[in-house]
């Protein structure tokens, strides 16, 4: 394929890694409002793996470019647009499609990127950082002397979470994660439980006197959603934003995917107000307020400016290794971001 050529990773149809496809595309247009951005890196995330896979909704219907965040180097301009020049550096959070070379975005979905942060490190930020802060902060009114347990602690969403709580001053944040990973766990300040060979429940209930912890971030679903409802505190916010369980490998099982949603718990609201505890579910590619998008972006690139918060990037690979690098995610290699690079 010619360097030059425009192109976009592919989901061909459902199924493992090797139904990725690198196809040409037309050099989209910008329409009032939106900026046309020449790709450099685009994030990949574990939702992406899964509507590979078929497992996560919405997506678009097959053929469909993933990508829900990206960063480059503005190339044109739509009419109406202000703020923006041809040349500057910026970062967009997509409702989809970012795995693109050349994309066009609405202008409320685009910050500038600041000169002292790498392009590299700001297509690391929005999903991942967008998604913990929601949570933490948008939803949870995350406060001092509350505590946390992250599960998923050395991913992209994991290390974002961390990160933020020691920004916030949290003293007490819990993270599980494969043994391995525990040093970067630890180096942002949290407890890590080995989530193979520890009992997050006993070590929960022992650490906290059995009160249990203010806020649980679950991006696994199925049986460990349950018990992490079990080690909620009262008054305590459990967020789940990911089915992981309904794949444990890069391959489509249907029976895996129904063992798991069978698993996941079934909220009586009842319950939930006796226990006085809430349940969010989050999915960042639906949400539709994008002033509070917006206003959390910029809150992030603050702390990002200020040394707060300093995305963790696992590996980069050519967009065209893209196969690989769902292989990576799927194998649970990665600590921290996986991008792909297309300039």
């Amino acid at each position: 394929m010619p360097l030059f050529m425009p192109y976009q990773v592919v989901i061909t149809k459902a199924g493992s890694p090797s139904v990725l496809a690198i196809q040409e595309m037309d050099k989209p247009k910008p329409a009032s409002n939106e900026v046309l951005i020449e790709v450099h890196y685009a994030g990949i995330n574990f939702a992406d793996t899964l509507m590979r896979l078929g497992l996560y909704q919405p997506r678009p219907p097959y053929p469909f470019t993933p990508g829900y965040e990206l960063s480059g180097v503005i190339e044109a301009i739509g009419d109406d647009v202000t703020g923006f020049e041809v040349g500057q550096r910026v970062v967009a959070a997509m409702r989809n499609g970012g795995q693109s070379s050349h994309v066009t975005a609405p202008i409320s979905r685009v910050i500038p990127i600041p000169d002292n942060i790498g392009l590299d490190e700001a297509a690391a930020m929005p999903v991942t950082y967008l998604t913990a802060h929601h949570m933490l902060h948008h939803l949870g009114h995350l406060e001092k002397g509350q505590t946390v347990l992250i599960h998923g602690g050395a991913g992209g969403v994991g290390t974002a979470a961390l990160q933020l709580c020691q920004w916030a001053g949290i003293e007490h944040v819990w993270a599980t994660a494969s043994g391995s990973k525990a040093h970067i766990i630890e180096k942002y300040g949290g407890k890590s439980i080995d989530r193979h060979n520890e009992d997050f429940v006993s070590i929960i209930k022992s650490a906290t006197n059995g009160q249990g912890v203010d806020h649980i971030l679950d991006p696994i679903g199925g049986e460990n959603l349950k018990r992490s409802l079990s080690v909620l505190s009262e008054g305590g916010k459990l967020y789940t934003y990911g089915m992981s369980a309904a794949a444990p490998s890069s391959k489509r099982s249907i029976i895996k995917a129904f063992l798991a949603w069978r698993k996941t718990p079934k909220f009586d609201p009842l319950r939930l107000m006796t226990r006085n505890r809430g349940v969010f579910g989050i999915h960042m590619g639906t949400w539709k307020n994008e002033v509070v998008m917006a206003q959390q972006l910029n809150r992030i690139m603050e702390g990002i400016e200020q040394g707060h918060l300093k995305p963790v990037i696992d590996s980069v690979f050519e967009a065209k290794d893209a196969a690989k690098a769902h292989q990576h995610i799927h194998d649970a290699k990665n600590i921290g971001k996986v991008l792909l690079k297309f300039n």
